[in-house]
Parts: C-alpha cells; sequence; structure tokens
C-alpha cells in the first residue's frame, strides 16, 4: 500500500508500473527526482524503459534529468532509443537530453533503434534532433552498419537505410574489418538494402 512505502520508494514502485498519480503523490511527499533502485535506475529510466508517458511526464515536469544513467549506462534517453517509442522520445525532449550519450557499446540512441527495426522513431529522431547520423560505436559500427548487419533484412529495417542515407550517413564507412555496408548487404543476401547502397555511391 503506498501509506506503507517512503516516499523514494513510491516514486519508484510508481514509475516502474507507469502510475502518474502516485508518481506525483511521491513528488509531493518529497521523493527526490533522482532517487536510485538497486541498479541506479532512476524514475525517469524506469518509466521510459515501460514507455509509461503519462509518469514520464509528471517527472520531466519535476526537472528529472533524462541522462543520468544506471549500472549498465542505460538513460531514459538511451532508452528510447531501445524501445523505439516516438512518443517517450518528445516527452523527453523538452529535458534537454544529451544526444551524444553513448551506452554501455559506445552508441548513441540511433544505433539501436536502427538495429530493432525501429522506423518511426528513426525517422522522427533524424527529422527532430541532432544526433550524428554517422556515429561509430565501439564495435565499429555506425546506425547503417547495424541495420544491415544486425538487422533481419526486411521492409523496417530496409526502410531505415533509406532514411539514414538521405539524412546523409556516408555508405562508404566500412566495419573495423574494412567491409562496408553494401558488402556486408551482399553477403547476407539483402538484394534491396544492397540496391539503395549502390544507387547512394558505395
Amino acid at each position: 500500500m503506498p501509506g506503507t512505502q517512503s516516499p523514494a520508494a513510491l516514486l519508484l514502485a510508481a514509475a516502474r508500473t507507469g502510475d502518474a498519480e502516485n508518481v506525483r503523490r511521491a513528488l509531493a511527499d518529497g521523493a527526490g527526482t533522482e532517487v536510485r533502485d538497486e541498479a541506479r535506475r532512476t524514475p525517469l529510466l524506469l518509466a521510459a524503459q515501460g514507455d509509461h508517458v503519462a509518469a514520464a511526464e509528471v517527472l520531466v515536469a519535476a526537472g528529472a534529468d533524462p541522462n543520468a544513467q544506471d549500472t549498465r549506462l542505460e538513460s531514459a534517453w538511451l532508452a528510447t532509443g531501445v524501445t523505439g517509442s516516438v512518443a517517450m522520445m518528445r516527452t523527453l525532449l523538452p529535458a534537454g537530453p544529451d544526444v551524444t550519450l553513448r551506452n554501455r557499446f559506445g552508441g548513441i540512441a540511433l544505433i539501436p533503434a536502427s538495429e530493432r527495426g525501429h522506423v518511426a522513431y528513426v525517422e522522427a529522431a533524424l527529422r527532430e534532433t541532432d544526433m550524428d547520423v554517422d556515429h561509430v560505436n565501439r564495435l565499429g559500427w555506425t546506425a547503417l552498419l547495424e541495420a544491415v548487419i544486425l538487422g533481419d533484412g526486411g521492409a523496417a529495417h530496409e526502410e531505415i537505410v533509406r532514411l539514414l542515407l538521405a539524412a546523409g550517413a556516408r555508405p562508404k564507412l566500412a566495419d573495423g574489418e574494412g567491409v562496408t555496408a553494401r558488402a556486408h548487404a551482399e553477403r547476407r543476401g539483402f538484394a534491396g538494402m544492397a540496391a539503395l547502397l549502390a544507387e547512394a555511391g558505395e
């Protein structure tokens, strides 16, 4: 029951389940927006991971930090690239997220979104933020390379390749072994992707 929990515990639990009313109550009772759970996750990160937009809106209005990272270097902002939630991305933008913030793989939010086939997120992120379309993570991969290497070659990943190229992604940027996105596409039998990359001049 809410009455038996400390404000901090109530806030974490409410953020995790998306209970915006109890988020408000916990904040009003003195819980800090940057309280952490056992994995150093903040309420805003928990809300973002669960795509609980209403709870996140309350936390953002209270000044919660979208860049606070947990033990796995995840943050609320980075989590949007994993979930692909455009609504959460837009909820966090007024909080001033650091779009250069890196996850444990050294990647920015655009990279996992491209890998996972989140077309709407990639499209919105490219249009509404200034994320570096050619950012290279510690694996030596860009968003374009991840869409090809870790994607399934289907319509979603093909559209992401198209979007990234339209946003200026450089198709000739190779991975750490010197293999380009087009070469990876050809090796994997992704003819549509390979054609797009060929048209882009690679």
